[in-house]
């Protein structure tokens, strides 16, 4: 199943998981709003059913109505909360020459294929002195180890994951297709693009057996955070 069907077939299961696991949201919520301060006109890449825009709104007043999303059916629920989407990769967007001020990948790397040359694309399409924010799940952590044996199995319901996983995991649909990166590897592409200065905070430092059983503010570092944000300024 291609990333596109799987988004579309389960875009209620997304927000589904997301509720289900309350404490996580609000960890991974508080994390993208640490370097989202004055941040500007923002571009959200991959802002799937805009859940995580609606609430930095309505408890940050941090404004992102700007994304896209290569699915149908995620795009179509972003709307509804009040965002202006285009459905298309971000490999094929248009992100257009300095443009903003922020651009926004939460929880998306692992979904774009050719991250590179997106990459390269949201630098090109800042503001001189703008930001990149990519947050993602790290390859080298226990949530990703977690997944890609998920993965690997093709299935939760598994002898090996017995005991591992949480109570509501993470719709294998989404799993199957998605591709971790190390922190290292996003950092190459991100300095490569020729952003400097960069900055690191992580969030989901429980197993994640415990890390919906409380709320987490962001810490510096991604060393031991299963949501590590990266934000870089272009010069």
């Amino acid at each position: 199943m291609d990333k596109k069907r799987s988004f579309d077939e389960y875009a209620g299961a997304y927000d589904a998981w997301f509720f289900d696991n309350m404490n996580l949201l609000r960890s991974e919520v508080n994390l993208v709003a640490h370097f989202l301060k004055d941040a500007g006109d923002i571009f959200s890449v991959g802002c799937g059913s805009g859940l995580f825009e609606s609430i930095l709104r309505k408890d940050f007043a941090i404004d992102i109505n700007y994304g896209i999303e290569p699915s149908d059916g995620m795009a179509e629920i972003a709307r509804k909360r009040g965002m202006t989407v285009e459905v298309v990769t971000a490999e094929e967007a248009e992100f257009g020459t300095e443009k903003y001020d922020t651009i926004l990948f939460n929880g998306t790397p692992s979904y774009i294929n050719d991250l590179k040359s997106v990459v390269e694309k949201a630098y090109a399409a800042l503001k001189p002195g703008g930001r990149i924010v990519m947050i993602d799940v790290p390859k080298e952590g226990s949530y990703a180890t977690m997944y890609n044996l998920a993965k690997a199995v093709e299935t939760w319901d598994h002898p090996l994951l017995k005991g591992v996983h949480p109570p509501a995991p993470y719709p294998i649909e989404f799993v199957k297709v998605a591709n971790w990166r190390t922190t290292a590897e996003k950092v190459t592409m991100i300095e490569e693009a020729g952003f400097k200065e960069l900055d690191f905070a992580q969030t989901l430092t429980k197993h994640p057996l415990y890390s919906n059983e409380v709320e987490e503010q962001p810490i510096e570092g991604y060393d031991s955070g299963d949501y590590v944000a990266i934000c870089a300024w272009k010069k």
